[in-house]
Order: C-alpha cells, then structure tokens, then sequence
C-alpha cells in the first residue's frame, strides 16, 4: 500500500529486531499502517529470505557505513535501531554506529526514532562502576540524539531471560544441583524481559503512542524478580528437578573464574554489570508501572518463560 509508513528495523534477524517485525506484522492494524525495511548486511541469507517472504523489504548497510545508513533510512518515517556491543566490544565503535543512525535520522526527516538504549552505569554509581561499557556507550548515543534534536523514545530492555537456564543457572558439576551462582544477594531485584517475546510489544506500543511516549525511557521488563524467587518458581515447575536448587552468592575472583578463557576486560565488564545491581539498580531502582501502561498486550512471566526452555526440557 502506497499510503503506509515505512518503518526501519535494525538487527531484524536477531532477538530484539525480530520480535518488532513480529509484533508488527501480527496486528493488523499496525500490520496495515507500516511497511516494514528490515536492515541486514546480507539479505541472500535465510533469515532474510525468510522476512521477504512474509512481505519485508531487507536491505543491506553496514552500520559502520554512513552512506549505508543514510540510504536505508531514505523516506523513513520510524526506526528501531539496535546495535551490539558483543560483536567487537568496543565501546567507541558502538557509539560511532548509533551516531552514523542519528545523524541519518536527522537528514532523513525521521519522525520518529526508537534506540535500544540502556543506563550509563558510571553515572549511575558515581564513578564506582566504570567498566560496563555495553551500557555506558548505548548510553552515550541517547544523549547525542538529544542533544541534536531528532524525535525519539528510548527503550530500555531487562535483563534477558534467556541467559538464565543452561547459563546462569545450571546443574552444579560436582552434585549435580541446579544452582544459580551470582556475585549478588540472592534477594537482589532484576528486571527480567523475555527479549524474542516481549520487545515488539514495547516497541508497538511506543509507535502507537508516539506523542506520550516521544523524549521518554521505556523500561522494558515484565517485573522485578530475585534470584530466590526465580528459583522458587523453578521449583513449582520441575519438583523433582527442583528439589535441591539452590542460589549461591559468590565472590569477585569466584566469578571471573566461571567465565573461563573470556578476556580479562570482558570478565571485568561482566563482574561489574552484575555487582552494580543490588546496589544502584539495572533501571536506578525505578518503578515499572508508567512503561507498562502503554501495552496492549501482557508479557511474559518468568514461570512461563522457564516453562518452555529448552534447557530445562525434559526435566520433571
């Protein structure tokens, strides 16, 4: 349909960009009010195929490009940009990718844009966190879209959900106990979000609700959860399974060791981004309540989430 705005989607094959697309195409409403410019650096490949077939047009740019942004980004009314720090962890190269999208933004007229955006940490802690970079440099491009002036809401996703089961809590080695071993108190809360579920709700709801929304942070999480808890609903799923899982606080040095042959910057990075929490806050201990009252649809528990994981497939 010609009348249909363009809405351009960073990282469309990945957790965050894919659920957009998703959520997207699955509302008819908002199914018929956008067309959908998914970015990818190869659109020959089989995700990529696969968004053209229900209807996406996949381009490619290089988000180091600017020429190739600008150019993904021409006749665009919405972006939902992400970046990913893993890919190279470097902070400076991450910032440089968001200012190439904002500043394409800006030229192109773009009414509104949406940056997967999380807290500056050093800020945050006054200093006494300085090295989760992840957070500060996505941090940093929020404030250079302020600061020149391009319409946009800043989502902020929680702690991903998908990184506990198999990852952060796991079957001890030596008793074979599922355990979650964290340097944290175990009554710490964490904004835990069902990324591949739950972002395209956010996000839908931030285009719907543009005007409300526009210069705001949108706290993207279902709730809340400490780490007794999460295991505690582990325990009502799989009771036999569950019988003897347990939470651990460990130390700094404990940690890092888990990480095994990751470098020492990024076991660094890694021990700071879960330290800072029950002290400061992944979200500086704000409320939920006002980013939640956007969405039209409900998001996804942690019980319901540990339900269907396949790491925990199988267990009774």
């Amino acid at each position: 349909m010609s009348d249909q705005k363009i809405l351009v989607v960073f990282g469309a094959t990945g957790l965050q960009g894919g659920s957009v697309v998703n959520s997207i195409l699955n509302d008819p409403k908002t199914a018929k009010e956008f067309k959908i410019r998914a970015i990818t650096r190869d659109p020959t490949k089989g995700s990529a195929k696969a968004l053209t077939a229900r209807g996406v047009e996949c381009v490619a740019a290089n988000l180091d490009s600017k020429d190739e942004v600008k150019r993904a980004l021409e006749e665009a009314y919405a972006v939902f940009a992400v970046t990913n720090y893993w890919e190279k962890s470097d902070a400076e190269l991450e910032f440089h990718q968001g200012k190439n999208i904002a500043d394409s933004a800006k030229e192109c007229g773009v009414q509104h844009l949406i940056w997967s955006s999380l807290l500056n940490v050093t800020k945050l802690s006054g200093g006494e966190f300085s090295g989760v970079h992840h957070f500060d440099s996505k941090a940093k491009v929020e404030d250079y879209i302020k600061e020149i002036g391009v319409p946009a809401t800043f989502y902020l996703p929680g702690f991903y959900m998908s990184n506990i089961p198999g990852g952060m809590f796991r079957p001890n080695p030596q008793s074979g106990d599922w355990t979650m071993a964290l340097p944290m108190p175990a009554d710490t809360p964490i904004p835990l979000f069902a990324t591949g579920n739950d972002t395209g709700k956010f996000v839908k709801a931030i285009l719907t609700h543009r005007d409300s929304t526009l210069g705001k942070q949108i706290y993207a999480a279902t709730d809340y959860y400490t780490p007794t808890q999460m295991i505690e609903a582990f325990k009502s799923l799989y009771p036999e399974a569950g019988e003897k899982a347990n939470f651990i606080q460990i130390s700094e040095n404990v940690f890092k060791g888990f990480l095994g042959n990751m470098p020492e910057p990024a076991q660094d990075e890694m021990y700071q981004n879960m330290a800072f929490m029950p002290v400061y806050g992944y979200y500086g201990k704000a409320s939920l309540g006002d980013s939640h009252s956007i969405l039209d649809e409900k998001l996804t528990t942690w019980k319901e989430f540990a339900s269907g994981a396949e790491a925990f497939k199988g267990l009774k």
